[in-house]
């Protein structure tokens, strides 16, 4: 019998139709698989690009936007900005602690509490207080003090307090379940130390959750005084960056403190940065003279016009008051002060007459 032809066989004919259909289904499948990769691709930068742009929305409503403004529009808003200051707001921070006296110890009251604060004209924030205070209290002593602070917790969170600098037992560095058990709500808790360091401007803040805490108001300032003083005059200056914003002792641009003197005065001021953030201060007008760092004398005192604070750093600083006039005193990172609409956030002045 002869060969059967394979292109008349039936089976044949119906495995090469097959195949050329499974070829064209390869083709289009791949096809629309380019397409769909091609779709998700534009999808994909579009949405990135909607966010960048909605990030960089953010950060333009941060500072304002110009586009709707015309420069006298600007011009006025800058100038109501700058007449506003020093502007007058609800809470005062930093206010110095009296202590009482219990057989020859200083004992301070430090109770730590939410409480409504005014930051700067009609911008009110929930902050983290002591004693109704953004910063805290001052609490001002002298080497060779014995100290009690008793610290009552008024939050809904549990809290500590270190004392950032200091030279204290181990017991009472305020670090949760390192050296102590944190304080929790409606509890109270006893620190008390002899006071060793030299004269100088140190910190205390919490060290319970303290990106929130500290953020949010729970640091102050702990000063050791001389038992003589050479300057006629002294500031204390608290930077933060946290949840109330770019601050000067808890208030922005232009709710901040002035710093006034007079003429020929030696003007001393207490530098201190419990943010997260590097400060560079710029002093316009003058130059500082860098007396002391972290509590300790420098070796060779230095000058400055603009001086980086950075996290958890003080510096104690003189200014000789030899030139008239006010003269703005701000952090050197612009977008921490000014935008379109004028002065905000962490600017005061200097004030000479």
């Amino acid at each position: 019998m002869p060969p059967a032809d394979p292109e008349r066989d039936p089976l044949f004919r119906g495995l090469i139709i097959l195949m050329a259909v499974a070829l064209v289904v390869m083709l289009l499948f791949n096809g629309l698989s380019k397409r769909s990769r091609a779709g998700a691709s534009a999808a994909s930068a579009a949405t990135q690009t909607t966010s960048a742009n909605s990030s960089m929305s953010g950060m333009a409503d941060q500072t304002g936007s110009t586009d709707s403004m015309s420069s006298d529009q600007m011009a006025a808003m800058h100038e109501r900005s700058m007449k506003a200051y020093p502007a007058k707001t609800v809470g005062l921070g930093g206010q110095v602690l009296q202590p009482t006296m219990e057989k020859g110890v200083k004992v301070f009251h430090l109770m730590a509490m939410p409480a409504r604060w005014e930051v700067s004209p009609g911008q009110f924030a929930t902050a983290f207080t002591y004693n109704e205070q953004v910063p805290g209290p001052q609490i001002r002593v002298h080497r060779g003090d014995t100290v009690r602070i008793v610290l009552t917790n008024h939050l809904t969170q549990p809290t500590t307090i270190h004392w950032h600098g200091l030279t204290v037992p181990n017991s009472m560095d305020g670090v949760p379940y390192v050296t102590q058990d944190p304080v929790m709500p409606d509890q109270a808790f006893t620190y008390q130390f002899r006071v060793v360091d030299p004269p100088g401007t140190y910190l205390y803040h919490s060290h319970f959750n303290s990106t929130e805490q500290v953020g949010s108001g729970l640091y102050g300032a702990f000063v050791i005084e001389p038992r003589h003083r050479s300057w006629d005059v002294e500031f204390t200056e608290i930077l933060n960056d946290g949840t109330l914003g770019y601050t000067i002792d808890g208030k922005g641009w232009p709710a901040t403190a002035p710093l006034s003197a007079k003429t020929g005065q030696s003007v001393l001021i207490r530098l201190a940065n419990v943010g997260q953030m590097l400060h560079p201060l710029h002093l316009h007008g003058y130059h500082f003279t860098v007396m002391a760092q972290d509590g300790a004398r420098v070796r060779r005192p230095y000058t400055a016009d603009t001086l980086v604070v950075g996290p958890g750093e003080t510096f104690d600083v003189i200014v000789r008051a030899t030139n008239p006039g006010v003269w703005a005193f701000h952090c050197h990172i612009l977008s921490h002060v000014e935008g379109p609409q004028g002065m905000f956030g962490m600017a005061t002045a200097l004030i000479v007459s």
